[in-house]
């Protein structure tokens, strides 16, 4: 299942068409919920095998006050659905908007230290990140597409740390065995990205101005390991 939250239909359409390349997926086999259009349905967990997290313009630093309706009711669904999935260790792959929601729910200080701009980054593994076996397709080292307004600041206790970078320590994160959250995209190549740049031009990502530059940089990046993150999860857990 994916669980999703973007209001504008070209970002969430493309977000979910993304995931179905890079997970090796039909549209059978992944049901998406789009949060921001009504709340969650409940969920059968014994007739899911796993769940994804799409990224989100929600930020889970916003102060309460300045936080949407919509806003806070999808943060009361992902806390107790998180409630249900971290107790049974339950597959959960967090794209950048599982940073703030498992991070938050799991005791983690998340703020706007470590914001990126959008770009590629280099995002090398920790050791227990080359041991972890989401990340056997990947390389030591390797580029990724960022952009974020905040970040995970202090690890939760319960967490292991996977991947850091320079700009951003906690790059991706493990809970129990089969909890993972990501900073970065896995399910984004340069064509994604792109997309999302021009949609969220207003958003406060970059500056009114920047978008050529900022498109021209991505067209040179090589970010090609990432989703080969996404399709382990998807090889791990759904094709149980």
């Amino acid at each position: 299942m994916l669980l999703a939250s973007r209001a504008e239909d070209g970002a969430a359409d493309d977000e979910y068409a993304q995931v179905l390349r890079y997970g090796g997926l039909t549209e059978r086999d992944l049901v998406r919920v789009r949060l921001e259009a009504g709340p969650m349905p409940e969920l059968d967990l014994d007739e899911l095998s796993g769940v994804i997290v799409g990224g989100s313009p929600f930020d889970a630093s916003t102060p309460a006050d300045r936080k949407s309706d919509v806003q806070q009711r999808v943060e009361r669904e992902m806390s107790a659905l998180l409630d249900r999935l971290v107790p049974r260790d339950f597959p959960f792959l967090g794209a950048c908007y599982g940073v703030g929601t498992l991070g938050s729910h799991q005791g983690g200080v998340i703020d706007r230290t470590y914001a990126e701009p959008i770009g590629a980054v280099r995002v090398t593994l920790t050791a227990a990140g080359r041991a972890d076996p989401l990340l056997a397709e990947v390389p030591d080292a390797f580029d990724a597409f960022v952009g974020h307004k905040e970040a995970c600041r202090v690890l939760p206790a319960t967490a292991t740390l996977l991947a850091s970078s320079p700009t951003c320590p906690v790059q991706m994160f493990r809970v129990g065995s089969n909890l993972y959250a990501t900073q970065f995209h896995p399910e984004l190549d340069v064509a994604g990205i792109s997309a999302r740049v021009k949609v969220y031009g207003g958003y406060g990502y970059y500056q009114p101005g920047e978008q050529e530059q900022i498109l021209a940089r991505l067209a040179s990046s090589d970010v090609w390991a990432p989703p080969r993150i996404l399709a382990a999860f998807v090889d791990r857990y759904g094709r149980r």
